[in-house]
């Protein structure tokens, strides 16, 4: 399949986000410390997306609010300076390139986890095993209390029923001796702590306790509502002694005639020490269950925070550049899967890569993200625009050219159009095209800078500063380039067609650029009034007469720029 420019830039936009994070962040900010709204915010960014659909412009957040008048540009720069920790003047400077040298790496970067992965596992395996274990436990114990609490009221209904069985004869003879003898009897069974047998009146008869016989009876205070269940009654009560005892009564009935009562007191502690004993048990169980579960927990956290950290450090490397960078996890889990989708995705930006940085190379990294954070349609319009236009091109190259080898004369020229490239992108602008031995530059578009023009200018003399140096070393090629500028509207957007194209600018002043290159010395920088006016407290030019130049109907006044005021925070930062 063949790639069209339109599927090119269509395919490059999705490896970058639809607006640069510092826009947003920034954005953020301000609305944190009341310079901005929301609304404010929204409004700002629509703007800003607009005009660069009507006009190719890319404007910063920063002048956009400034120029709507929603702020200061001062308090947006304090700002940006507080909030970034970097130091600017204006909203001019390369605020981007001075953000981005202070970024660390990506693992300083991150925010310290409140709490690592395995200590997470381990609390939630730790809470889980406690709920699960003490309402387990819980549910079971009070179930066992109450079967035990059952199975006592059985055993005490058993006795009872004995007793009563067995006490009529002895109340309907009054026979004292034998009541006494057969409670007596009782005394034996475990567990069992009283029984007694009442007359009518109350007055005890007999007792396991002999010196309570002849006493009244003085019912016990139950510590809930008496039971009844058939003939039985019971409750529960706790001793003198504080023993929980269950009392179970019963009367001793003969041919429908009341004859007494038989009373009955169990000990119900049993059930308490049973229950502290499954207790104890059930503690030793959760202290091993809870043991084991950290220890899984640990390894697992582990385990799967290993694989994180790899991936951490991979997602810098890639951040960094190093495409190449792979990540080896022999996993068949989801991390596993992550990290083979983590290997394919470096793959596909690395040839992304290979794409963006050849275009990258003449637009500059800032041009670049602009033109791809925003759909190829915006980028395919004309649109007119103010801009500077930097044309800068070799004299008497084709005499050079023709006395060399052409493996020289190939070298030259690349060290020639690496020391205009670099020069055009440190100060903002970006690399047109090539013609022959010239190097277009273009400064205002598609990012637009207020000061494009004084930018332009430094580009120029600094191009020229490094060619002089340059050239010391034997390459006289380099100390014969003229440089020409001029300030003007010019058009720009992509021209050509669905199988060539490219992004460039046309227009008057290109032409006037680029003839002012041709009228230019050999390391000399020639400008126009265009150039002269709005910088003429900064820089320093000398007249260089009235040219008639082809195509213009009007002779152009030309000046020679020798030197301009240095501001050292208009310099790019690459």
């Amino acid at each position: 399949m063949q790639m069209t420019p339109k599927n090119w830039f269509s395919a490059l936009r999705h490896l970058f986000q639809r607006r640069l994070p510092e826009d947003r962040k920034l954005g953020q900010v301000l609305i944190e410390r009341g310079i901005l709204t929301e609304r404010q915010l929204n409004d700002v960014l629509a703007a800003q997306r607009q005009r660069l659909v009507d006009t190719g412009q890319a404007v910063r957040l920063g002048h956009m609010i400034t120029e709507l008048g929603l702020a200061a540009e001062a308090d947006v720069v304090a700002v940006i300076n507080e909030n970034f920790r970097i130091s600017v003047a204006s909203l001019s400077d390369n605020i981007r390139e001075l953000i981005l040298r202070r970024r660390g790496p990506l693992a300083q970067r991150l925010p310290k986890p409140a709490m690592p992965i395995w200590l997470k596992l381990c609390l939630g395996v730790l809470l889980i095993v406690i709920v699960t274990i003490v309402s387990f436990s819980y549910f079971m114990i009070n179930r066992q209390k109450a079967r035990l609490f059952d199975q006592t009221v059985t055993v005490g209904t058993v006795s009872l029923n004995y007793f009563v069985n067995n006490a009529r004869i002895p109340l309907i003879q009054d026979d004292i001796l034998s009541l006494n003898t057969l409670i007596k009897a009782a005394t034996s069974t475990e567990g069992l702590r009283y029984a007694m047998v009442t007359d009518t009146q109350g007055l005890i008869r007999a007792h396991t306790d002999v010196g309570r016989i002849g006493t009244r009876r003085i019912a016990p205070k139950a510590t809930a509502s008496p039971v009844k269940h058939g003939d039985t009654t019971y409750f529960s009560f706790p001793s003198a002694s504080g023993e929980q005892i269950l009392n179970l009564t019963r009367d001793v009935v003969f041919q429908d005639k009341r004859l007494g009562s038989v009373h009955v007191g169990v000990s119900l502690n049993f059930i308490e020490q049973l229950v502290d004993k499954e207790i104890q048990s059930i503690l030793m169980m959760t202290l091993g269950t809870v043991s084991f579960g950290l220890a899984i927990a640990v390894f697992i956290g582990i385990r799967f925070a290993q694989p994180i950290q790899t991936l951490v450090a991979a997602t810098e490397a890639i951040g960094k550049g190093d495409y190449h960078y792979r990540v080896a996890l022999n996993r068949n889990d989801e991390l596993g899967n992550l990290a083979t989708a983590f290997n394919q995705m470096g793959e596909e930006l690395f040839r992304h890569s290979l794409t963006r940085q050849s275009f990258g190379k003449y637009v500059g990294a800032e041009v670049l993200e602009m033109i791809l954070a925003d759909p190829e349609k915006m980028w395919l319009k004309g649109h007119k625009n103010e801009a500077t236009i930097f044309f800068a091109d070799i004299r008497g190259f084709t005499a050079y050219s023709e006395n060399r080898e052409p493996e020289l004369v190939v070298e030259m020229l690349n060290r020639y159009f690496e020391i205009a490239t670099r020069a055009i992108l440190d100060y903002g602008g970006y690399v047109d095209k090539f013609i022959g031995d010239a190097v277009l530059g273009v400064f205002g578009v598609p990012v637009f800078r207020k000061d494009h023009t004084e930018r332009a200018v430094r580009a120029a003399l600094a191009l020229k500063t490094q060619l002089q140096a340059s050239s010391i070393n034997g390459n006289t090629m380099l100390s014969s380039v003229g440089i020409g500028l001029h300030t003007g509207p010019i058009v720009s957007g992509n021209i050509g067609s669905q199988d060539k194209m490219e992004y460039t600018v046309i227009g008057d002043t290109v032409n006037l650029a680029s003839r002012l290159s041709s009228l230019a010395a050999a390391g000399e920088v020639l400008v126009t009034s265009a150039i002269c006016e709005p910088l003429a407290d900064r820089i320093q030019v000398e007249p260089a007469g009235v040219r008639s130049i082809k195509g213009k109907s009007e002779p152009v006044k030309t000046f020679r720029v020798t030197a301009i005021e240095q501001r050292a925070h208009v310099r790019s930062s690459r």
